[in-house]
């Protein structure tokens, strides 16, 4: 199980964005990394093709789990993620308040 969730509120702990926060919008568990909604943009600069103009593209890039604070929905505070497996499923619990953070996606 992976302590991020896709729709999941973060704040960013470290690098050029330090303290802002936003919801995740994909995951990657293998590279262990998280894509951000509106954090860690970057500018891609297309080229002119044929009749199309050269366009300037704002996209997010991925950023490292390792920083990044899981913002508790009951205490509204950055958290590590700890998990209880004594319940069935295993659950993700906030550190500070040690509330149970669901586990179903909002769409």
């Amino acid at each position: 199980m992976f302590k991020f969730k896709i729709n999941d509120n973060v704040q960013i702990t470290a690098g050029k964005d330090k303290g802002r926060s936003g919801m995740i919008i994909k995951v990657l568990p293998a590279d262990q990394k998280v894509l951000v909604e509106g954090i860690n943009l970057y500018k891609k600069h297309i080229k002119p093709k044929g009749n199309e103009a050269g366009t300037i593209l704002t996209l997010p890039r991925a950023i490292s789990v390792a920083s990044v604070a899981l913002i508790c929905p009951s205490c509204s505070q950055p958290t590590r993620v700890g998990f209880d497996a004594s319940q069935t499923p295993k659950v993700r619990i906030c550190h500070k308040c040690r509330q149970i953070i669901s586990s179903e996606t909002k769409k």
